[in-house]
């Protein structure tokens, strides 16, 4: 599976050919998942239906259905942030544009509902976990760029870590338990997460490590001259 966009045709036209070819076999993916499940045996047929050989689908599709998931979460990351072109980050504030983006995100999968069912089922296996961590992480970072984080310090990380944890119970809850329950629970935990940074704002986390090299510094220097 190749993880660049379509290139052009004069430059490298086997990359427009996987390109292509992975998005017309994801199509037919999506509407044999509902019935087949998230599986191998659902790859190759929506190979075979899109005339691939197996050799095709091995070189196309090594890791099967996990490639597959992997296509269709960008397809919706894709999807959410074509839908918020016209919605203006600038002029909102943090958690607006946090709220907005995750719904976005969650109503771009919520187009393939029946077969983000069935991926979402697939990710969770254990043998998969790695995976939907790693795909939340990517959606993450797609919504903190649309929001407009700019962030290079240890922030870049811990703002992803903590709207991945967001994303994957949120998506989770539109697709099985509808689009309410999963909007009030971005709202709660994302009020959470406020609180917590207004909280944290005005602590000095630092200061028990200071408080213990200069201990050590005492001992080893003797104390400081007044």
């Amino acid at each position: 599976m190749t993880d660049l966009p379509p290139s052009d045709s004069d430059q490298a036209p086997e990359m427009d050919w996987a390109a292509r070819t992975e998005q017309a076999v994801l199509d037919i993916a999506v509407r044999k998942a509902p019935a087949m499940g998230w599986n191998s045996q659902m790859v190759r047929a929506a190979c075979e239906a899109a005339g691939l050989s197996l050799g095709d689908q091995e070189l196309l599709l090594p890791n099967g259905p996990r490639d597959l998931a992997v296509l269709l979460s960008r397809r919706h990351d894709a999807r959410a942030l074509k839908a918020l072109e016209g919605t203006p980050a600038e002029s909102m504030k943090i958690r607006e544009r946090i709220s907005a983006a995750v719904s976005a995100r969650m109503e771009a999968g919520a187009q393939d509902l029946d077969a983000a069912k069935r991926c979402a089922g697939f990710l969770t296996l254990p043998h998969n976990a790695d995976l939907g961590f790693k795909l939340a992480w990517e959606s993450a970072d797609h919504l903190w760029r649309w929001a407009g984080d700019t962030a290079t310090d240890q922030n870049h990380y811990s703002k992803r870590a903590i709207l991945g944890g967001i994303l994957i119970p949120a998506l989770t809850l539109r697709w099985f338990q509808g689009r309410e329950a999963a909007e009030a629970f971005v709202a709660r935990r994302i009020e959470n997460v406020m609180q917590f940074e207004k909280w944290k704002a005005g602590k000095d986390f630092d200061a028990p490590m200071r408080t213990v090299t200069d201990f050590l510094g005492r001992l080893r220097y003797g104390p400081k001259n007044v």
